[in-house]
């Protein structure tokens, strides 16, 4: 029978060594866990900050903890002592409240932007003009406890390759346009006052179903869950 140790296997020879393997745990036991590290996966993702504060009391602390579900600010101080990435930031507002709890905790925390690719109204996530927005705004660089590592984005839920493509492709081309002005921009500074809290880095998109294709559209960060895990259980 395949399990989780199969399936690690497999994904991992399946991905370029430059992209991160993000293991999305979320409704899965601490023992599934477990077994994923063992095996050596360090990078674990989950949607709820209530569970994923009970999975880091109860396992290793070498274990590097993503947020990827929609983020509430209200919730933001359960996790800011540990969080190594929040994946799904879509407003200045959740930047403000991350870096507040960030600096109680004297941390510096990763985030993504995350933009909304998807064809369809159900994803969260901010236009890219409101990234942009963000990016070059004066209020930004207020916020040294965060720093803005790279851009999150969910595409359509679809079969259709050619716009699952162009979903990734979008988000690929506005990554490479920021990083290359963000680049420009400290070139051309005599003196360097660049905002040391934006680094792009992280394309993070991509996940069980459609991960191949993100990759080849230049994701460098994929959460893939049941593919790992099996099929999700709802009940926990």
């Amino acid at each position: 029978m395949i399990g989780i140790k199969e399936n690690l296997a497999q994904i991992k020879t399946s991905i370029p060594a430059n992209v991160t393997l993000v293991a999305v745990s979320k409704t899965k036991p601490i023992a599934d866990i477990q077994e994923a590290y063992n095996e050596g996966q360090r990078v674990f993702g989950e949607n709820k900050i209530q569970e994923m504060v009970a999975k880091f009391d109860a396992l290793p602390k070498d274990i590097k903890w993503h947020m990827i579900g929609h983020l509430q600010s209200n919730k933001v101080k359960y996790m800011a002592h540990f969080v190594d990435l929040i994946h799904g930031v879509d407003s200045f507002k959740t930047l403000k409240e991350i870096n507040k709890q960030a600096k109680k905790h004297h941390r510096i925390i990763n985030c993504l932007l995350q933009a909304r690719i998807a064809k369809e109204d159900t994803k969260f996530g901010l236009s890219f003009q409101d990234i942009d927005a963000i990016i070059s705004s004066e209020e930004i660089v207020a916020l040294q406890n965060i720093k803005i590592v790279g851009l999150m984005g969910m595409a359509t839920f679809t079969d259709n390759q050619q716009q699952l493509e162009e979903e990734f492709l979008s988000l690929k081309n506005f990554f490479e346009n920021k990083k290359q002005q963000q680049e420009n921009q400290q070139e051309n500074q005599q003196e360097k006052q660049e905002v040391k809290n934006i680094d792009l880095k992280i394309i993070s998109m991509g996940m069980s179903g459609d991960y191949p294709l993100a990759i080849k559209n230049g994701s460098t960060m994929v959460r893939i869950g049941s593919a790992i895990f099996g099929v999700r259980n709802y009940i926990v």
